[in-house]
């Protein structure tokens, strides 16, 4: 297992822009990367507010494994990342071995996945393709641990407070981004937008910042 040392943002930025992403992408997953900055950034949100030293840390939807390996480096107790998409575990699998990380990835529907930690980091599909994808994420999420960091576009909010609200948790932060894409599928006309998002960190019951 790799030596964990304080990292700056910068180095973990850089990092996590180095690893590996999913050489064809599924359009119905929504497979879209998350920006290493925006990945970093809510790393450090959240290692400032304690979640992460020495957590049980979950990533939904992990992908090529950036918040699972992000939240490692940064000094998680436990990781273990889930995914529907045997090659995007296979990438993350790898992407965590390069790095000398002992993570954790399963290949499974998030929907099956019962294993309860503390926090869960994720970026579910913002439902292009299918209306509410991010719905079971976010359930899933919620039923998993008390602390949520969830990204979601911030046209969707409403939806956001009212789902949170009815299972007990409370929107305790929220910060917005651009999230870009690229062009990636045959659909796209352009060679990358921007969409607005926004991470939310949820918080079960009163567990929430002063």
């Amino acid at each position: 297992m790799a030596e964990i040392r304080p990292m700056k943002r910068r180095e973990l930025e850089m990092t996590l822009q180095s690893l590996s992403q999913l050489d064809e992408p599924s359009a119905s997953l929504e497979q879209y990367p998350t920006p290493s900055t925006m990945a970093s950034d809510i790393l450090f949100i959240a290692k400032s507010l304690g979640d992460v030293d020495d957590k049980a840390v979950m990533d939904l939807g992990c992908g090529n494994g950036i918040f699972a390996i992000g939240a490692g480096l940064m000094g998680a107790g436990e990781v273990v990342g889930v995914d529907i998409d045997e090659k995007a575990v296979d990438i993350a699998r790898k992407n965590a071995a390069g790095l000398d990380l002992e993570i954790e990835f399963r290949i499974m529907d998030i929907r099956n996945f019962e294993e309860k930690g503390d926090v869960v980091f994720q970026n579910p599909p913002f439902g292009s393709q299918k209306k509410r994808a991010d719905r079971p994420f976010l359930e899933k999420a919620m039923e998993l641990a008390d602390v949520v960091y969830t990204i979601h576009m911030s046209e969707t909010r409403d939806f956001i407070e009212k789902i949170t609200g009815a299972s007990g948790f409370r929107i305790d932060i929220e910060k917005k981004y651009k999230f870009e894409i690229r062009h990636t599928f045959k659909f796209h006309k352009r060679e990358r937008a921007f969409f607005d998002v926004t991470l939310f960190r949820l918080v079960r019951g009163l567990n929430v910042r002063v």
